[in-house]
């Protein structure tokens, strides 16, 4: 709902505030270090509790003590965006349009916003741990339709200034977090005694909260520090673009969570049962459904850049700035979603400190690189170093997860997860941009881009083995024709 509404966000904001919306999703992702690692560590907790190695009790007491540190932390968070509204205002960030007392303001509506979202998470970890997906699934529907559609309601009935826009969004945010609160508490099993917060049990919970805060932090440097760096380098109105082509690329992510929050849970309570077979068959099976559901639209979205932006906006300078950007941090997310599955499975053996190793290494190669090529090279600086960054993931950071855990199953997973995915998925989207014609009218340009996810995600389908064995098992009769 926030990809499908931003062109009219653009048009009734100006593409120099939504830079300033921008901002506020840079902000938020730094701003979620104040977790400290608690929310996976509730998650897993949960998982466990599923597999009945955690107590009703325990459980409740830990999500209870988890409240009171978030909440302050949240307080905090909220406190010091306000304090430092005046001072990102005046020395961060660079605006022409916009008046200072309206950017002011609206950075001090956001420290509402992200005091709301960090409660969020926390309960969202909750019941992702307690796999509830279905109905956390169901409610964040509604609420993200009420944010995005209720945002526009606003902007054209209420009032059509970013300061309207971040108060909605603070609105929502409370609503989700009285919802997904409610349901944390509704999926546990009834006690007799009232929770309390309890110092053991933050301490039972530390060491793999402390190995996720590590990870946490080097890959905010990892993922956001191009955006922070480029919001005091660029004018904002050029920032609003990179950012317009990170919330495209970042589409993909919607994608990439729903098995993350799917395949964590699941896999630490086959950890927990000592149940290797199912869980080195879950592995395969989620690494490669994941690749035929992310990898299509990531190469169609890379190779047709330029005409679905002019697609979706209707703005030809729009498309013009952004496809670049968008081909590579496209390319980048859909490398970054190879990685995911692999970095679940450590995490389920609560093995959360080799993703941290590994990223202390790449943020002491990312960060010079930033500093030096962004500001001669500009934006598309930034787009290159994410879609290497994440290539020599693949390449190269798997091979120490492999080493420790389940060392058998290293070139299957490249086989059947990343290569063949990747090939079946790639060909037929260049073969039809080659033939297709350009610039033959919107309508004719949509028929193309649909024939190419098409035909991309008919050919993964063919040849990914876990999606063949899924449809011939659903659909006995249909087995002749897969072989």
């Amino acid at each position: 709902m926030g990809l499908a509404f931003i062109p009219l966000y653009i048009r009734y904001l100006g593409v120099e505030a939504w830079g300033l919306v921008g901002f506020m999703a840079t902000m938020q992702m730094w701003l979620s270090v104040l977790d400290m690692g608690m929310s996976s560590a509730l998650s897993r907790e949960m998982a466990r509790f599923t597999a009945g190695e955690v107590t009703a009790s325990t459980i409740r007491n830990l999500l209870r003590s988890l409240e009171v540190v978030l909440g302050v932390s949240a307080l905090l968070a909220g406190l010091l965006t306000i304090g430092m509204a005046s001072w990102v205002a005046d020395r961060w960030l660079k605006y022409e349009q916009l008046s200072t007392h309206t950017v002011i303001v609206a950075i001090s509506i956001m420290g509402w916003v992200f005091a709301s979202r960090m409660i969020e998470q926390l309960y969202r970890s909750a019941l992702q741990g307690l796999q509830r997906q279905v109905w956390l699934n169901i409610v964040q529907t509604i609420l993200a339709t009420a944010r995005g559609a209720g945002a526009i309601g606003v902007l054209v009935f209420v009032s059509s200034t970013v300061e309207a826009f971040f108060v909605w969004h603070g609105i929502v945010s409370l609503v989700t977090v009285m919802a997904l609160g409610w349901g944390s508490y509704h999926f546990l099993p009834t006690c007799n005694f009232k929770p309390s917060f309890i110092f053991a049990e933050l301490q039972r919970i530390k060491r793999y909260a402390g190995g996720m805060l590590a990870t946490s932090m080097l890959v905010l440097f990892l993922t956001q520090i191009d955006k922070l760096l480029l919001s005091t380098l660029l004018p904002l109105r050029l920032y609003g673009y990179y950012m317009l082509a990170a919330s495209v690329a970042g589409a993909l992510r919607f994608l990439i969570s729903p098995f993350v929050g799917a395949a964590l849970p699941h896999f630490t309570e086959l950890v927990a049962r000592n149940d290797k077979l199912a869980l080195i068959n879950n592995y395969h099976r989620a690494s490669q459904f994941m690749a035929f559901i992310v990898v299509p639209p990531a190469v169609v979205m890379a190779v047709f850049a330029r005409p679905l932006l002019l697609i979706w906006s209707r703005d030809i300078e729009l498309a013009n700035q952004g496809a670049p950007l968008v081909t590579l941090l496209a390319l980048g997310t859909m490398f970054n979603a190879f990685m995911n599955i692999p970095y679940v499975l450590q995490l389920a053996y609560g093995w959360s400190w080799l993703a941290a190793r590994i990223n202390l290494v790449a943020v002491a190669i990312l960060v010079p690189s930033i500093f030096y090529f962004v500001p001669r090279y500009g934006a598309l600086a930034a787009g290159w170093v994410w879609l290497v960054l994440n290539f020599c993931y693949v390449v190269f950071g798997v091979h120490f997860m492999y080493r420790r855990l389940l060392p058998d199953e290293k070139w299957k997973w490249y086989k059947n997860g990343v290569a063949i995915p990747l090939l079946s998925a790639t060909f037929p989207v260049l073969i039809v941009f080659w033939l297709w014609p350009p610039d033959k009218g919107f309508a004719w340009t949509g028929v193309g881009v649909l024939s190419a996810i098409f035909l991309s995600y008919t050919s993964t389908f063919l040849f990914v083995p876990s999606i063949k064995e899924a449809v011939n098992h659903k659909f006995p009769v249909l087995k002749r024709f897969l072989i």
